[in-house]
C-alpha cells in the first residue's frame, strides 16, 4: 500500500510540475478562441516552407503540423485579442487566400476550417471546468448515500488522481485540451467510478458476512474477488480504444490515447488508491479512542 501511494504522490507531483512548466494545460482553440485551416496540397512543399510562408504574410503565431499525410496541414491561429466569431472565421478565409497567393501552383485545397471566437473559447473554459466540478461533487454525494462518507472521498481521491495523470501526460507531450478531450476525461471519470462502485459493493457485502475477520482482510479478500472482472473489463475496453488510437485517424487519435491512458489508470487507482485509502481511514479511526467504533 505504501509503495503504491508513494508511485502515485510521485506521478501526481510530477504531472502538477509538467502543468506549470508549460504553463498549464495546452488548451486548443475551443477554449482560447482562433481558427484552425486544415488543407491539403497537390505538390507538397515542405512545413518549414509553410511556416515561412504565412510568417512573410503576417501570420507570426501561426503553428503548422502535418495531420495525418505528408501532404496535409493543419493551420492553427489565435485569435487577437476582442475578435468576435464572426471576425475569427473572416481571419480563416484571409489565411486561405493568402496560402494560395504564397503557394500558386501547390494546388491548396481546404479540407476543414474552424473558428471560435475568444470571448466563446472563455465561455466554453468555464462551462468545461464547472461540469468537471459538478461531475465530481455528484459523485461524492452519490457514493456517500451509497455507501459512508468515507468512500466518497476516497472515490474523489481516485478520480482526481486520474485526472491529474492524464493532464500530466498530455503536458508531457504536448497535446492540446480541446472539447473532445473534456468529454474523454469525463468518460474516464465515469468509467473509473464504475469500477471503484463495484469494488466497494463486495467491501460492503463482505464486511456483513465476514465479521470475524479485520477491516484490511476483507478489503483484501474483496479486491481479489473483483479482480478478474476488472482486468477482463478494462483489457476489453482498453482494446477497443488502442485501436481507435492505431487506426481510428488524426481527428479522433487524441481522444482515443486519453481513453486508453484514463481506462489503465482508473484500473490501477480502484484496485491500488481507493480501497486502501479506506484501510488508511478505517485504521486511522479505529486507533482514535474516541472513534473506536467507525461504521462499516
Amino acid at each position: 500500500m505504501k509503495l503504491c501511494f508513494s508511485l502515485s504522490a510521485a506521478l501526481v507531483i510530477v504531472s502538477i510540475v509538467l502543468m506549470l512548466i508549460h504553463g498549464g494545460p495546452r488548451l486548443s482553440i475551443d477554449f482560447t478562441g482562433g481558427s484552425v485551416v486544415q488543407v491539403k496540397f497537390a505538390t507538397t512543399p515542405g512545413i518549414s516552407q509553410v511556416r515561412s510562408g504565412l510568417e512573410t504574410r503576417g501570420y507570426p503565431g501561426a503553428q503548422v503540423t502535418e495531420f495525418g499525410a505528408a501532404d496535409e496541414f493543419l493551420i492553427t491561429v489565435p485569435a487577437t485579442k476582442g475578435a468576435s466569431g464572426v471576425e475569427a472565421a473572416d481571419t480563416a478565409q484571409k489565411l486561405l487566400g493568402d496560402l494560395r497567393s504564397a503557394f500558386p501552383s501547390a494546388g491548396v485545397e481546404l479540407r476543414r476550417v474552424e473558428s471560435v471566437g475568444p470571448k466563446i473559447g472563455s465561455e466554453l473554459r468555464t462551462a468545461a471546468v464547472n461540469s468537471i466540478i459538478a461531475g465530481l461533487f455528484g459523485i461524492i454525494i452519490y457514493v456517500w448515500f451509497r455507501f459512508v462518507l468515507r468512500y466518497g472521498f476516497a472515490a474523489i481521491l481516485a478520480l482526481v488522481h486520474d485526472v491529474t495523470l492524464t493532464l500530466g501526460v498530455f503536458s508531457l507531450l504536448n497535446l492540446e485540451i480541446s472539447l473532445q478531450i473534456v468529454a474523454a476525461l469525463l468518460t474516464i471519470v465515469g468509467y473509473s467510478i464504475n469500477d471503484t462502485i463495484v469494488v466497494f459493493d463486495r467491501i460492503r457485502e463482505n464486511m456483513k458476512l465476514r465479521r470475524r475477520e479485520s477491516y484490511r482482510d476483507v478489503i483484501n479478500r474483496s479486491i481479489n474477488e473483483t479482480l478478474s472482472r476488472t482486468i477482463l473489463t478494462s483489457a476489453t475496453t482498453m482494446t477497443v480504444a488502442v485501436v481507435l488510437w492505431a487506426m481510428g485517424g488524426p481527428v479522433i487519435r487524441d481522444f482515443a490515447f486519453a481513453l486508453s491512458f484514463g481506462v489503465f489508470v482508473g484500473t490501477y487507482s480502484s484496485i491500488f488508491i481507493a480501497s486502501p485509502v479506506l484501510v488508511w481511514w478505517y485504521e486511522r479511526q479505529a486507533s482514535d479512542a474516541k472513534r473506536a467504533a467507525p461504521e462499516m
